[in-house]
This record gives C-alpha cells, structure tokens and sequence, in this order.
C-alpha cells in the first residue's frame, strides 16, 4: 500500500486517541559535514566567513548597491583619463551642489517607491513650492524665513491630498499624481503671473542654499570626522544588539575596516574641496542633502514608521491584516514626498536665479525617479534603501558633468541616462527573479 493510502488511516487513528508510530529517521552520515545556517557565516569565521555570505548574497541575486558603486568607480575613471579636471575640486564642488537639491526630491520618490507606487508630480510641485515662496517673500515682503517654511508646508499639503485620492478615493497612485502634474504645474503658472519669473534676490535663504560654502577648512575636515564617528558608532550599536538577541553579527575586525573605508572616503573629499588652489570649501547645499538622507535613513530602518512602509509595499493586504493602518502610511508617504519635492525646488530656483513658471519642467522627474532607480530601490516595491537617492544622483550628476566637460550636447547627456536607467531596471528584474529562483522573496 502506498504511502497516500497509508495517510488517512494513521490521522483516524491519532483522532481516535492511539499512539501512531512515527517513521524511522535515517541514520546521520558521519561522512557529512554538518549543515551550518548562512547567516552565522560572518560570525563564526570572520572574513572568510563573509566573504563566502558575500559570494552566496550575490549568487541569491542580492546585489545591493554593488553595480552602482562599480559604476560610480567606471564613470570617474573613464572622464578622469579624458579631462583630468573631472576630480578637481570645482569638478566635485559643483557635483554636490547640483546633486543636492534633486537628490532632495530623490529620497521623497524613494518613499514612495518603497510602497510600490509612483509620483509623477514632484517636478511641478517643486515648481508650486518655489512659486509660493518668491511671491510670498520677494512679491509681498513676508519674512524670508517664513516664506521658506510656507513654501515646504504648501508641498505637505499638496503630498497629502494626493494621498488622500489614492488611500481613500481609490484612485491609482500613477493617475492622481498625472493629474497633479498637471494642475499643480497650470497654478504655478498662475502665481507667477504675467513675467514669469521672480529673480532671487541677494542675500536671501534660497540664494544661500546653493551659494553659501564654508570656507573654514575646519568645517569640512570636521564633518567628515562626524560623519566616520558616527557610521562607526552605528555599527558597533548594531552590532551589540544583535549579539544580545543571540543574532549573527559582524566581528570587529570588519567594522573597522568599514569604518576606515569610509574615513579615506570622507577625509578625501574633505581634502579636495578644501586643499587645492580654488578650492571654495564645503559647499552648503551638500550638507543639507546629506541631513536629510540621515535623518531619512533613520526613519526608515530604526522607527515602527520606517518598518510599516516596507511592510506595506511588501503586501499591503498583510500589512492590514497584522494591524497596520495602511491607508495612514500610504498618505503620510505621499505627504513626504510633497515635502521634499517643494523643499527641493527651492534648491532649483536657488541654482536657476530665482523662480520661474517653467521650474520643475524637462527633464527634472525624469532625472528624479531615475536617481531612485538606479541607486537600487525597486520599482516593484518593499526594497530600497535611502542612500540609494545619494548614489543615483551621483551616477547621473557624475555622467552630465564628465559630459559637459567633453562638451557634449545635452541630447547625448539623455541618451545614456537612458541606458543607464534601462540597465538599474534589468538588473533589478533579473535580481528578484534570481531570488526567486533561490527561494529568498
């Protein structure tokens, strides 16, 4: 009688109360090495342990932010060895800077691409937020510091109506903000009235956000010292807590040498903004997008919050079902977006000289959501990383300066953000499908 036949009968007769005799186990092969978990690799053989789980990660399809990192180097190597300025200090000055205020408007879009869903309307709602400060502040003489926060709570506003429309109403994210790219971009025309535009005036906040540098050497130096005590001490946290959850962790030998990988990083950049002859210092604009990709990252991966927006982009319905309020996260998500899409257009109009009625416009949402993308957050949404808006904005920043130097014209500059973005999607696809294939979604 075949097992299947033999099933039925043994469930009756542990129903009816009789012992049932369980299937003799196979012997342990002696010969065999015992089956060790992967995840305890880094712990119990350090390097080589990781090493092996690094090998098995990429294998699995877990790529992290690997390609971009090996882009970031292929791209700096390339231009450099064509225009040996491209890692001059005004080279990389400029970098961040115009990295900054689209890179801001990034970490928005990562948001809500970890939701699953997209924001086609950062790029006019940038244009609002910019719009509603020059009127306010330069058209009617409000204080310029109000004006500015006027200006960020007007993209809160706007975020959390779209939000609104898609977790109440049911309309589809992709549709409502189509539609706000659409109106938001005819009432910033409106507000900017029949010239246009509304110069900056000098000496203003938005003027600063682009045009302020710490010429103070100590300032640079300084914030790379910040920055490697605190990625030091975040590892070392980390580390503990996992150790007293019985959790694998990585041993110290590795946090360190993490830690001196991004202390040569940090100090060196520091060095070149600073040291060379026209060096200007660190430039404001790039401390105030690397805040907020701090205190975003923090949000997303230390709070409740933060672990409620993976979870929803992951399988809404189980995030339900487990207690979550889903449509809560989904407008608060919105509503961050709109937040930094308005904050990062003050970065624009600082850049542009001012406000215009066609800030925001070309190719800023494009340059936007591929920033995410190619940094390595998925459009499938539940996997992302706030660093990735960091990481995007270099690669795209880093191809139009290296181009712009070479004097190409901007239609090429398009044409390979194009490939470059087509190339983060495939390798996003073939990764989930590979984790698939090894069992790990």
């Amino acid at each position: 009688m075949s097992d299947l036949t033999k099933q039925p009968a043994d469930e009756e007769t542990a129903a009816a109360g009789e012992p049932v005799a369980e299937a003799p186990q196979p012997a342990a092969d002696a010969t065999q090495p015992a089956a060790v978990d992967p995840r305890l690799l880094v712990r119990e053989q350090g390097f080589a342990g990781y090493l092996n789980d690094f090998k098995r990660r990429v294998r699995g399809g877990e790529l992290g932010s690997l390609p971009v990192v090996i882009g970031l180097i292929v791209i700096a190597i390339v231009f450099q060895v064509k225009n040996s300025s491209f890692l001059s200090a005004d080279s990389l000055a400029n970098i961040g800077v115009y990295t900054s205020g689209l890179g801001i408007m990034a970490v928005g879009i990562v948001f809500v691409l970890l939701l699953g869903e997209i924001d086609l309307s950062v790029g006019s709602v940038a244009g609002v937020g910019a719009a509603v400060w020059a009127v306010l502040s330069v058209t009617h003489g409000v204080n310029d510091w109000l004006a500015v926060l006027l200006a960020v709570v007007a993209g809160v506003i706007i975020g959390t109506l779209h939000g609104f429309f898609f977790a109440k109403i049911g309309v589809p994210a992709f549709v409502v903000t189509l539609a706000g790219f659409l109106g938001w971009s005819g009432l910033q025309i409106w507000m900017m009235g029949n010239e246009g535009s509304i110069n900056t005036p000098s000496g203003s906040v938005v003027e600063s956000l682009t045009g302020y540098y710490f010429e103070d050497k100590a300032a640079g130096y300084g914030l790379a010292l910040v920055a490697v005590l605190a990625y030091a001490a975040s590892q070392l946290l980390d580390s503990k807590r996992r150790k007293t959850a019985a959790l694998p962790s990585r041993p110290l030998s590795e946090i360190l040498l993490r830690t001196g990988v991004v202390a040569v990083l940090s100090f060196a950049v520091a060095y070149v903004l600073n040291e060379p002859e026209g060096a200007r210092g660190l430039p404001l604009a790039l401390v105030l997008f690397l805040a907020v990709l701090v205190i975003a990252d923090f949000v997303v991966r230390r709070t409740a919050y933060g672990r409620q927006i993976f979870a929803v982009g992951g399988n809404a319905e189980a995030a339900r079902r487990a207690g979550i309020n889903v449509n809560k996260i989904r407008i608060s998500v919105f509503a961050i977006s709109g937040m930094l899409a308005a904050f990062g257009g003050l970065f624009i109009a600082s850049l542009s000289g001012g406000a215009t009625k066609n800030l925001g416009s070309g190719n800023t949402l494009m340059n936007v959501i591929a920033a995410a993308v190619i940094g390595g957050t998925s459009l499938f949404g539940g996997r992302g990383k706030i660093w990735s808006a960091l990481l995007g904005m270099l690669v795209i920043q880093s191809i139009q300066q290296g181009l712009n130097l070479l004097g190409m014209a901007s239609e090429i500059q398009y044409m390979i953000t194009g490939a470059v973005l087509l190339a983060a999607v495939v390798i996003d696809s073939v990764s989930r499908r590979t984790q698939k294939t090894a069992g790990r979604t």
